[in-house]
């Protein structure tokens, strides 16, 4: 069973990440709660493009704008302006769906 995107959601105001959740979707999690290294260390592990992705945003939340081009750039994704959160969250859905 895979979690859906409003399951997702819901969890962010729960004590843990769904337990169906993949290893990235953790991470997003994780970084939607202010837990930036538990969320970095998750996507630090993965080298892919979807980990690059996870890590591009968090280093745009910390506000390190070039190591995020870095990594906007091995996840094959234009670099993001605006709310952090709305980016985030369109992360979970496509790593959901990818599921």
């Amino acid at each position: 069973m895979t979690p859906s995107i409003d399951a997702f959601v819901l969890s962010l105001d729960g004590p843990a990440p769904p337990p169906s959740a993949t290893p990235m979707l953790r991470a997003v999690w994780h970084g939607l709660r202010g837990d930036w290294d538990t969320a970095h260390d998750l996507a630090q592990a993965r080298h892919d493009a979807q980990g690059a992705w996870v890590h591009a945003w968090l280093h745009r939340i910390e506000g390190d704008l070039g190591n995020a081009a870095y990594w906007y750039e091995r996840a094959r994704q234009q670099p993001r302006r605006g709310d952090t959160r709305d980016e985030g969250l369109e992360i979970a859905r496509t790593l959901i769906e990818s599921i």
